[in-house]
Order: C-alpha cells, then structure tokens, then sequence
C-alpha cells in the first residue's frame, strides 16, 4: 500500500505519513557540488553501486549539476523581465533530469542498473504555486515497484506534479524537501543529504577559522539557521523533518566520514557558551527595499503572488522598509513592478544572524549584539527579533567582519561541552 502525503511542513499541522512497507530503504540525496561534473556525477553513481551490493535499496534524489538551475534562470529573464512562472517551472525542471539520466548511465557503466524518475513519474504531486510549490502528496507506487525490480531508483530533486498536470518546482533548495518527504513516504526513519561540506558548523568556517562542527543539532535550531541563510539545508525540509520524525544526516559526498545530525530535541545535547546560541548564520547580500504611500499587507500580497516571503518590515514615515531573504533583487522588482509599486533598492547590505531558542529567556543577545558590533566599529542598518534568533542588517563590506565578532561573542573557541536537557522548542 502506497505512503500518502497529505501535506508538507508544519504550518497546518497535518500528517505527512500514512502507512509503509517493512523494507526501509536507503534514502540518499546529492546536491549541485556532489555533481557538478561527470567525474563527481560517476563518484555518485560508485557509492550508490556499492551500497547496493552491500544488500540496501536504494533510493537517490539529485540536484542540478553545479550552478545549472542558475544558468537556466538567467536565460529566462534575459528573454523577459516578468517570465510566465508555469513557462520557468518547465524551463527549470529539465536539470534535474539531466542529473539523473546522466547518473543512471554511470551506474549502467558500473554493471548495475538505474532508473532515472521525474517528479511526477515519482508520484511526487504539489499544488498549483508555480516557483514555490507545496507537497500534497506522494504515491510511491513506481518507486516501490521500481526497487523491487531490483534497481537503484534516481528522483529528481526540486520538482513534482501540480493536480493540473503541469510541472512545478519546489523553491531553491527545493530537492532537499523532496529527499524528506521522499524518505517519510517510504517509511524510513532517516534521510542522508550529501554536500560539499562535512556538517553543520557554528559559522561558516571560510569566514570564521575557529568555527567548529556540530556533532548534533536540534531540528528547530536548525531551521532557525537554515531560515537566516545558513546554506546546507532548504528550511522546508527541515519542516518536513520535525513534522515526521526524520532524522537528517548532513555529511561530505567526498569521503565517508561522519558529519552533523540534526534530530529532535527530546534527549540531551550540549550547551555552547552561557547564552545557548547554537551558531551564526549569514547572508552576503539581503537587500532593503523602500516603498512610499503603500499598505504593508498590499506588499506582502505582491510579493505573495510571486512566491516571496518578506522578512523585516520596518515602518518609516511615510513609506515602508523590508527585506525579502534569500530572493534576488531581481525577482522582487519583477513582483513588485507587475502591481505598480516602484521601490528604491539598497543591495549593497548582508545579514547576520545569532540563532538560540533561548532567546526570550536571554534578552541579553539582543544588548550584547549591539554592544559587541559597535565596539568594533560596525553601525548596524537594522536590528530585528524574531523567536529563536536575532538578525543584523550591516554593509556588505563589514559582513565577515561582524561574522566574526558575533561568533567570538557567543561561541568559545574551545567549548567545554556541558550537558543538560534539552529547552522546549
């Protein structure tokens, strides 16, 4: 009997899993740096050979090769600043496809055999949102059927099945929610996502040497900083995580060595540092947007109708001053432009965040934040609290730096681990 999904993330509070099958495969996703190249997209195809003749099905959902969706998007707003979302979803879909065809070739190569699936061969079916689609459901009946033949199964990440039959994709990051719910439809307990880095760390150690690998993080932190940009996991599929008990484990495609799981926070994990942060996320360029004579709601519903979320709106007399994370300047002026709502764009500004789920028992992060950041020299643009994390809007050219300083503010260099139960989310 096939698993259904009934819906994706945590916002209506509905059950993704229904029922499943004894057998649990593996359930494997590889992201663009995992196969970037025909010699990665072969090292893919070699470790997924070998698990298979381990005795483990397996089940793989590939991203695009490298930057290729980026590639793809470019092309389209060359051809029109406003592209019909329905035309860039099928634009965009087509490489993934590539992805898993060219691996399932690989894995032929190896003397075993692949099967290469789109989302909606898959049975992976969203609603209607074109660019930033919800899961409704998932039928796993080929994908079942398709491993009892004997074959690896490739997925393509990012992509599904609107209830009108056209293509849609998930959102950037979008095969990460695709491997989550993948694995919950499937039954498993657990789902491997394989990047270009071994972990999840308390900053980005490319800015911050010192920062050091998380063994463990709670699912709840880990949206918080996956939300403030922390790039290794899409928010969405940490969503799906918390709402059906998958655990994730975050791991390098480049060796075999252990990386960060990122579980629920019901046992006992460590405490860094007297303030409970768990790490410092950033963003290289968030861009503050200014309207005047506008409602609030009247942007949101712009932006809405494009798939946007806005991040901090900040009221100015007369007008209106927000940010939109994670989403390029130019798609928001496209929203903004297709309701008449001219707006002047700072793009030269990145964020950082201090992410803790203590934070409203730790008013103090808000204070030291500011203190530490002003004692270095860096002016803050804007400051905003949401629950579990304090973001600071800085000049692009005093990002690192302000990384830097938050992190040795909050985080030891050498933490002395302390264990204790774990807060309520």
């Amino acid at each position: 009997m096939d698993a259904n999904i009934v819906a994706s993330g945590t916002g209506n509070g509905k059950q993704l899993l229904r029922t499943v099958g004894d057998r649990k495969p593996l359930v494997w996703k590889f992201g663009g740096t995992s196969v970037a190249d025909h010699g990665r997209l072969r090292a893919v195809a070699e470790r997924m050979v070998a698990a298979q003749r381990a005795g483990h099905d397996v089940v793989a959902i590939l991203s695009a090769m490298g930057r290729s969706t980026d590639a793809l998007s470019a092309m389209a707003y060359e051809m029109s600043a406003r592209p019909p979302l329905r035309e860039l979803d099928a634009l965009l879909s087509v490489a993934e496809s590539i992805s898993c065809a060219l691996a399932s070739m690989a894995v032929a190569d190896l003397g075993s055999h692949a099967v290469s699936l789109n989302g909606a061969q898959a049975g992976i079916r969203t609603d209607d949102n074109h660019g930033n689609a919800r899961l409704n459901d998932i039928a796993p009946r080929r994908i079942r059927e398709t491993l009892a033949g004997g074959s690896i199964v490739l997925v393509t990440g990012f992509q599904g099945m609107s209830e009108s039959g056209d293509v849609t994709t998930l959102g950037r990051g979008g095969s990460d929610a695709s491997a989550v719910a993948v694995a919950a439809a499937l039954g498993a307990h657990e789902c491997e996502i394989f990047t270009d880095v071994p972990g999840v760390f308390t900053a980005d150690p490319r800015i911050v040497p010192d920062a050091h690998r998380l063994d463990v993080i709670r699912h709840e932190e880990m949206l918080k900083m996956a939300e403030a940009g922390a790039a290794v996991l899409q928010p969405r599929s940490v969503e799906l995580a918390i709402t059906h008990g998958i655990d994730i484990h975050l791991r390098s495609s480049f060796n075999t060595e252990v990386g960060t799981w990122i579980r629920h926070a019901g046992g006992r994990f460590e405490v860094r540092g007297a303030f409970d942060v768990a790490g410092i996320a950033h963003r290289r360029q968030e861009s503050l947007y200014g309207v005047r004579d506008v409602d609030v709601s009247e942007v949101a519903a712009a932006l809405a109708e494009r798939g946007i979320a806005m991040g901090a709106a900040v009221p100015r007399k007369g007008g209106l001053e927000f940010t939109t994370p994670g989403v390029s300047a130019l798609e928001t002026a496209a929203a903004l432009d297709a309701v008449g709502v001219p707006a002047k764009v700072d793009e030269d500004l990145g964020s950082i965040t201090v992410v803790s789920l203590g934070i409203g028992r730790r008013p103090g992060i808000i204070a030291h934040s500011r203190a530490a950041l002003r004692a270095a020299g860096i002016a803050p643009r804007l400051i905003t609290t949401m629950p579990g994390r304090v973001s600071v809007l800085v000049d692009s050219n005093l990002l690192e730096e302000a990384v830097r300083v938050l992190h040795a503010t909050f985080i030891p260099v050498a933490p002395e681990p302390r264990l204790i139960a774990s807060p309520a989310a």
